[in-house]
């Protein structure tokens, strides 16, 4: 018996003259699910929040299959839950733009085709519109969070209600990804599923780990880092980085005071004066000067064929934003906190984690990731410290020889440097990030070399070598 939110296809236009079948007998495709999860408010009794998902079944599954007649390679497949940041931006851009099944065009028709990069060629793929108010998510009372365990403790009832239509997905290792803004979401949500794992309450969720790429994880650090890498790159001079280190000055002692929402206009504030004094470069790619184009997403999902074909009611406006709006307004005091302290608490509990960067964005770059590890691993105390710095730092290599990345692995954790990627690592380096994902996912090892001890291979492989 079909499940009620079941997609058999979709508009491939915003005219809705074409059309993406999902589910027919000659076509091979993945399963796919969307709608959304009913969670009832404790903040105003008798209305409801309402969080959207879409699933995507692994393509290593076969969707003209019951379930039940291939429950072993569903449960032995892992779930990649998808969490865009902002605060206030839908994940329906990480499906669209960066690592999902579908793509749309630039084009004013939003032609919607098939990609070859998606991230649910070997993994359950599930993206969600969270927190309330972001995409198709909405409150009926227009309730928002306000904090990471609000936020956190409603997903994790998110979850619960999926699992409970879909239980065929309910044993599948589970892992909580996303980037920038969702480096403060995804540690929440992880934490609080081993929390209600720990507690015996709802459905036990298989945590296995976390991935984040370019977290928005401790945002002193980062502001301090922006300036800098401004300067670096020739986007300010001298006396407007002196100038900016003491706005960042008053940022970090208002910070210091615990003024949280005086805090967060500081810290805005100071991104605008940098970007503005560079010219307004492009704050998630240093080499650009406007952001990753959204095309005709909007006008694609607000369309009411679309809307129909996800199971989401007409009246739903699709909301997306990045650090501006209500979203992002509900969030005021948690914006500027650290979050740091999150990834510390899940390392203590052996939860397998991959921190990943692209080497170009200013906003939430490489060593604002690089500090952070090592602040945490030096809180885990003096040898793992050590030892977290001794670690090599393979130079994963292409066939002939150019970096994929720069990958460094201790116990459960594992931190990837992407060249010629921005922000959005999965939209600029589509097969490498897919790649560096399941290498990290099934334990795959990452072919290269360590440069310095360069003719011993490194986990077992004999890559190219420099001499």
């Amino acid at each position: 018996m079909p499940h009620d939110d079941l997609v058999t296809s979709i508009p491939a236009n915003i005219p809705n003259t074409l059309s993406i079948d999902f589910h027919t007998k000659d076509t091979r495709k993945a399963r796919s699910y969307s709608g959304y999860a009913h969670i009832d408010s404790t903040e105003n009794p008798g209305t409801e929040n309402h969080l959207f998902y879409w699933f995507f079944e692994s393509q290593t599954c076969n969707p003209h299959v019951a379930a039940a007649d291939q429950q072993a390679l569903i449960t032995s497949t892992p779930l990649l839950i998808w969490l865009n940041g902002g605060p206030g931006a839908s994940s329906l851009l990480g499906l669209f733009l960066e690592n999902g099944p579908l793509s749309i065009g630039d084009d004013a028709a939003g032609t919607v085709s098939v990609t070859s990069n998606t991230w649910n060629q070997e993994a359950h793929v599930i993206y969600w519109d969270q927190p309330l108010g972001t995409g198709y998510s909405y409150s009926d009372a227009g309730e928002q969070v306000k904090d990471e365990k609000a936020l956190a403790r409603m997903f994790w009832e998110g979850l619960q209600k999926f699992f409970a239509m879909h239980p065929e997905y309910l044993r599948c290792p589970l892992y909580v990804c996303g980037e920038s803004y969702a480096g403060k979401y995804v540690p929440a949500i992880a934490l609080e599923i081993d929390e209600r794992n720990r507690r015996h309450e709802g459905e036990h969720l298989d945590l296995q780990g976390i991935s984040v790429g370019n977290g928005w994880i401790k945002p002193e650090l980062s502001l301090r880092v922006l300036i800098d890498y401004a300067y670096t790159t020739g986007f300010l001079g001298i006396s407007q980085k002196e100038s900016l280190y003491e706005d960042y000055a008053v940022f970090q002692a208002t910070l210091g005071e615990r003024k949280m929402k005086r805090a967060t206009k500081l810290g805005n504030d100071l991104v605008a004066k940098v970007l503005a004094y560079g010219g307004n470069f492009d704050l998630y790619d240093v080499r650009r000067w406007d952001d990753l184009p959204m095309g005709a997403l909007r006008a694609y999902l607000d369309s009411e064929a679309v809307k129909k074909a996800l199971h989401v009611h007409t009246d739903v406006t699709w909301q997306c934003a990045d650090n501006d709006g209500p979203v992002a307004e509900a969030l005021v005091k948690d914006n500027m906190a650290d979050a740091s302290h999150l990834y510390t608490e899940l390392a203590d509990k052996g939860c397998k984690t991959l921190l990943y960067t692209g080497n170009f964005d200013t906003a939430c770059g490489y060593q604002s990731t690089e500090e952070i590890l090592d602040d945490l691993m030096r809180r885990k105390g003096a040898q793992e410290h050590a030892e977290w710095r001794n670690a090599p730092r393979l130079i994963w290599t292409q066939a002939q020889g150019n970096p994929k990345g720069f990958v460094r692995r201790h116990g459960t954790l594992t931190q990837v440097s992407i060249p010629d990627s921005g922000h959005q690592v999965p939209a600029f380096q589509p097969q490498v990030c897919r790649e560096m994902l399941y290498n990290w996912l099934f334990d795959r090892p990452f072919p290269g070399y360590d440069p310095q001890q360069p003719l011993k291979p490194v986990n077992g492989d004999a890559g190219p070598r420099k001499g």
